[in-house]
C-alpha cells in the first residue's frame, strides 16, 4: 500500500510500505486520512498544494486554481491527482520457454466441453448443430424465434469465435443451407 507524506512547504511524496517516512511529514494513505490531516489547514493551503504540482509532469494536464469552493472538493481533487505518484506494478510477462524445450500444445476447443446453461437458446442451438445432419437456418430460426441475421451472427460470434468450435456450413440435398459442429 502506498503512503503519502506532505511537508510544511506542500511537497507531496509517495512511499511504499517498506520505505521510512521522514519525521515532520504529515502522513496519509487514503482520501479519508488526507481529509483528517488537512482539517487544520487554511483553505488557501489547498490551492497552494494544487498549484505546486499543476502543470508539472505527470500532472501536466492539470490547470492551476485560485481557490477551492470547499475542503471536501479540494481533498477529493488533490487525492485523485496524487494517485499518479503511486508506483505502478511491473507488467507481467509470459514465462520464457527454456532453450531446447518446446512449449506445450494449447488445449483445443474440441477438448474442452462447451459451457452452456441447460434450456438456454445457446444450449438448444448447440444440440441442433451436433446432430449428424446438422440444422438448417430455418430450423434454428423456428427454435429460437431469431431472425436469419441473428442466427448467422450467433454461429459466427458465439459458437465459432467465443467457444472456439468449428462449424461446417453445407447445402443439403433439398438445397437448404445447414450448419453442423465438426467433432
Amino acid at each position: 500500500m502506498t503512503t503519502f507524506a506532505i511537508t510544511t512547504d506542500n511537497n507531496i511524496t509517495a512511499f511504499t510500505a517498506a520505505e521510512q517516512i521522514p519525521e515532520g511529514h504529515q502522513r496519509f494513505a487514503t482520501e479519508k486520512e488526507l481529509a483528517k490531516v488537512s482539517t487544520e489547514w487554511p483553505i488557501t493551503r489547498f490551492a497552494e498544494v494544487w498549484n505546486g504540482f499543476a502543470g508539472v509532469v505527470p500532472f501536466d494536464s492539470l490547470k492551476p486554481v485560485k481557490k477551492f469552493t470547499d475542503r471536501k472538493t479540494a481533498v477529493a481533487r488533490i487525492w485523485k491527482a496524487i494517485q499518479a505518484l503511486t508506483p505502478k506494478p511491473a507488467p507481467q510477462t509470459a514465462p520464457a520457454v527454456p532453450n531446447g524445450k518446446k512449449a506445450r500444445k494449447a488445449t483445443t476447443a474440441s477438448e474442452v466441453a462447451p459451457k452452456t446453461r441447460d434450456g438456454s437458446k445457446k444450449a438448444i442451438v448447440l444440440d441442433m448443430l451436433k446432430r449428424p445432419d446438422g440444422a438448417s437456418l430455418k430450423d434454428i430460426m423456428d427454435a429460437t424465434s431469431w431472425q436469419a441475421h441473428s442466427v448467422r451472427g450467433f454461429i459466427s460470434g458465439s459458437i465459432t469465435k467465443k467457444m472456439g468450435l468449428s462449424v461446417e456450413s453445407f447445402k443439403r440435398e433439398d438445397g437448404a443451407r445447414a450448419y453442423r459442429v465438426n467433432q
